[in-house]
């Protein structure tokens, strides 16, 4: 099989892949084409079906697996499967778990790593808010190990969010130790927590869409309900640490334009707005930059990151 990170420019490629997503726009000129999203566990390619009245093109839908003949070809920066052929495949042509993408890091040692975190923490009460999701909760233990952080943007693999989540509460403990004044306690417990309304936000794989819960009130909401609630399962928590807490997760995108009911105010939230954005952002250029296999060239402008990019020149 050839994976799609092994794809590469001038291949004419005939495999099996999953159809996440699929779309009928127009060109310029007024014809309709398919769009399709293509995924396996390396990844995903946007593809483009531009005769569908072609005898090739057979009947499929989106979450359906396909089998395609295609070429492939480069557009801004980035593959692009060219279908000539394409039908949905039948079983036994494939194996669901080779189309699942899955974090490249091991998720158990990963989930080990996050309750080592965890056991640092003094505060009691922050303590037994964490133990009572990650430890004692199995069911969201399962949900949060295997979840994406994103749709599309950043970590939308299996395991996505417990490596996004890790990467973000190391470089908060960083920052703890960089910058004393910081409640490390707090600061932490924001941390494993800013994210955890995205295994409601989104829905489980291969779907790995948005929920209507995510439609209306999106992750940022529903984190903050769920540690809210949990909290008033715990005796005597104080409630000005409380609010801080969830003040740290209602402002860790830092921005109102960026989806934050509030801009951080105090400087634990803002310690977590730098260490979930900077994680955020690498992952997404590592993921553009992994995306162009071989091109060494620019590879135009990224909306997300705001700037053309390319890879750094080997010596």
């Amino acid at each position: 099989m050839k994976y799609i990170d092994s794809l590469r420019e001038g291949m004419r490629i005939s495999e099996v892949y999953l159809c996440k997503s699929r779309q009928i726009a127009l060109t310029k000129a007024g014809k309709e084409y398919g769009s399709l999203v293509l995924q396996d566990k390396t990844g995903t390619v946007d593809a483009k079906i531009w005769d569908l009245g072609s005898p090739g093109i057979g009947s499929f839908e989106a979450l359906d697996y396909v089998c395609v003949d295609a070429d492939v070809t480069m557009f801004m920066g980035s593959n692009q499967l060219n279908i000539r052929r394409i039908r949905r495949a039948d079983e036994g042509e494939y194996v669901p778990a080779d189309y699942l993408p899955v974090s490249s890091k091991d998720i158990g040692a990963m989930y080990q790593e996050l309750l080592a975190l965890i056991a640092t923490v003094k505060n009691p009460y922050l303590k037994k808010l964490l133990d009572s999701f990650f430890t004692e909760d199995q069911e969201f233990a399962k949900s949060f190990r295997f979840h994406s952080a994103a749709k599309t943007v950043h970590h939308g693999f299996v395991g996505g969010l417990l490596e996004h989540t890790l990467s973000v509460t190391k470089l908060c403990n960083y920052f703890a130790t960089s910058y004393p004044m910081l409640n490390r306690d707090l600061l932490l417990t924001a941390a494993m927590f800013h994210d955890i309304g995205k295994t409601k936000e989104l829905s489980t794989f291969p779907e790995n869409d948005y929920t209507d819960d995510g439609q209306l009130l999106g992750h940022i909401i529903i984190g903050t309900e769920m540690v809210s609630d949990r909290i008033r399962t715990i005796p005597g928590f104080p409630p000005r640490l409380a609010s801080e807490l969830k003040h740290c997760i209602l402002a860790h995108h830092g921005e109102l334009e960026y989806g934050s009911p509030k801009k951080p105010a105090i400087l634990e939230a803002l310690a977590l707005n730098f260490a979930d954005n900077a994680d955020a952002k690498m992952e997404t250029m590592i993921e553009v930059l992994a995306g162009a296999g071989d091109n060494t060239g620019w590879l135009g402008y990224n909306r997300l990151l705001e700037t053309n990019i390319r890879k750094t020149t080997e010596n």
